[in-house]
């Protein structure tokens, strides 16, 4: 009874703040990775569908931009994720001897990295594009740049491997051994409810069904690439977490 009075210590209320920034950053990072992906995708799509190569060739520039923005703009906010997450994990084990999610942030990371995929395969098509429009020296020039960044893609795809079966090695480890007993104080991960993971599961299908599209899968009417593309923007942009 006496401890039920006594305030939470200067300790877990730091870790409190710190998830917080960290729930932030996540949610920042994820919100650039739909936006770009989505906005590439229906853009190429777009553009193969005009009519004519004068038509095509503004919707080639824009599906170009916006490859070229979202490199760094997915770089900067994933590692200000990664960053936060990491003082997090320090702070926890600092605190209570054991990191919270482990699993979670194992999937995370898997995913984020399909994501990364994804998002160069597309960059890798732009080519094709302007290829396309009758750019065909500006064709050669950009898939001639294609090529050479291919090879550090497959090399930072590899070291993730590597990188990402050390975790799942140690987390496995860690399981087996035994995971610490809660503290009493830790105030909790603070994860999103089920409301925005519903929301995300949206923005998630509306996107796989655009690069479905995009690899002919299917071949969605134009105004349902607008919808598709409405659809994942908003729905990731008004989740809470």
């Amino acid at each position: 009874m006496l401890s039920a009075q006594k305030a939470p210590p200067p300790g877990a209320r730091a870790v409190t703040g710190l998830r917080a920034q960290a729930r932030a950053a996540r949610r920042t990072a994820l919100v650039a990775l739909a936006g770009s992906i989505a906005l590439l995708t229906a853009a190429q799509l777009l553009a193969e569908r005009a009519r004519t190569r004068e038509g095509a060739l503004p919707l080639a520039v824009l599906a170009l931009g916006l490859f070229l923005g979202s490199l760094p703009a997915l770089s900067v906010t994933q590692g200000v994720w990664g960053a936060r997450a990491r003082a997090v994990r320090r702070r926890e084990l600092e605190l209570y001897s054991v990191a919270r999610g482990a699993w979670l942030c194992l999937a995370s990371r898997l995913g984020v990295a399909a994501c990364w995929a994804v998002t160069l395969l597309l960059g890798f098509t732009v080519p094709r594009l302007f290829q396309e429009s009758g750019m065909y020296g500006f064709a050669a020039a950009l898939a001639g740049a294609a090529d050479i960044v291919a090879f550090p893609a497959y090399a930072a795809g590899a070291l993730f491997l590597v990188w990402w079966g050390r975790d799942l090695v140690r987390t496995l480890a860690h399981v087996k051994s035994g995971r610490a007993p809660g503290d009493p104080w830790d105030p909790g991960s603070g994860r999103r409810g089920p409301g925005a993971a519903t929301l995300w599961t949206g923005a998630a299908l509306a996107i796989a069904a655009l690069v479905a599209g995009r690899a002919h899968l299917w071949e969605p009417p134009t105004a349902l690439v607008y919808a598709l593309l409405a659809a994942a923007l908003v729905l990731a942009l008004v989740t809470g977490e």
